[in-house]
This record gives C-alpha cells, structure tokens and sequence, in this order.
C-alpha cells in the first residue's frame, strides 16, 4: 500500500472509486473518501493545510490516476522522491566541547567589553558557567587554577581569573545557594502549615 496508515479498508474504497465510469459519481465518492480520512486523524484538523495534505494523499493512493476535480493543487508524482536540500551546518571548531561553542562566543565578548564592573562580573559569570559544565563532563571536582588556565587559553590571554574575580565567583555562589536554601526552607515551612491546617480542620 503507498499509504498504509491509513489502512486497507481505505484503500480498497480508492481501488473502488477508480472503476466508477461516471465522473459526478466518482466525485462523490471522492468527497466521502476524503471525509473519511480526516475522521481518523480529529487530532489534525487544526494543522494548517490538513485538507490539502488529505488531497494529496488521496492523489498518491489512487497512483495519481484518479480523474476528479481537485479542489487544490495535488503534489506532482516525479516530486514524490525529490529530498530537500541539505541544511548547511557549521563546522566552527571547538577548543574544548565541554564548553561549548556558546561559552567561546561570550569570551570573546567579554574580551571586546571596556574594563569596568560589567565586563567583571561577566569574566565571574563566565567562570562559574565552566566550572559547571566541566564538572557535567567529569563529574569531579575543578580546582579555579584549571579554570583560570582554560580561560586564559581560550581568550588567548586577555582575560584573567584574579582574585577580585575569584571574590566575585564566590559572591554569586554564595548567593544562589542563599536563596535557594531560602525558598527550599519557606516551601518547607508552607507545607507544614497547610498539613496542619488540615489536620486541625481549619480548611
């Protein structure tokens, strides 16, 4: 079967209405076929250009030999094989692949930035980000002088791990983990009021 999601019975009704003599007759029947396709797929009525697939199905199933009035314009049978073309993909090469071609690109963003507390606080965000994802590759613990080593590589030597930027790694550790700590410990406190409240039938 050309199609066969959608079933023998289907098809038979196609094989059918290609022996109909009567053009008005085969029309109809053709209309019914239709309708009947789109009942088996409710979920697709929404998708844009559905009917106009069903058409083409229909098309592909009758092995384009079905004479009716098509109320769209049915793909063509020498495009039934034709592939589209391929999608360019980039081929930018990757220093290290634990960190990503992203991480590369917000380097050398911080590298065009002016010196000042922005571009600081981004040299922080940068290395706590590599710190992340080299230990999602290794799965141990990064001491800062790896990380420090591999930004200065990556940068080519224009950005540096100093210690205010250690200081400023620590900061948004510390306050990450601070609010997180803060809305685990009020999440906590929430459910053990609401479990009291309906232990004591105040709900």
């Amino acid at each position: 079967m050309p199609l066969p999601e959608y079933g023998r019975s289907i098809q038979n009704m196609v094989d059918y209405a290609l022996t109909i003599e009567d053009r008005r007759e085969r029309q109809r029947c053709a209309n019914t076929i239709i309708g009947i396709m789109g009942n088996m797929f409710p979920h697709l009525r929404d998708v844009p250009d559905f009917k106009h697939k069903l058409w083409d199905h229909l098309a592909i199933m009758s092995d384009f030999k079905l004479d009716i009035d098509y109320p769209y314009e049915i793909i063509r049978k020498d495009r039934l094989d034709t592939k589209p073309d391929p999608i360019p993909y980039p081929r930018t090469k990757i220093r290290y692949r634990h960190y990503g071609r992203t991480l590369e690109v917000l380097i050398q963003k911080a590298c065009e930035m002016p010196e000042g507390d922005e571009k600081q606080q981004l040299i922080a965000l940068i290395c706590n980000h590599m710190k992340k994802d080299y230990m999602a590759w290794n799965k141990d613990a990064v001491e800062d002088e790896k990380i420090a080593d591999d930004l200065q590589e990556l940068s080519q030597g224009r950005l540096q791990m100093t210690p205010a930027i250690r200081y400023l790694m620590n900061e948004r550790i510390n306050r990450y983990c601070r609010n997180n700590y803060q809305n685990n410990y009020n999440n906590r406190n929430n459910n053990r009021n609401n479990n009291n409240r309906k232990k004591s039938g105040k709900y």
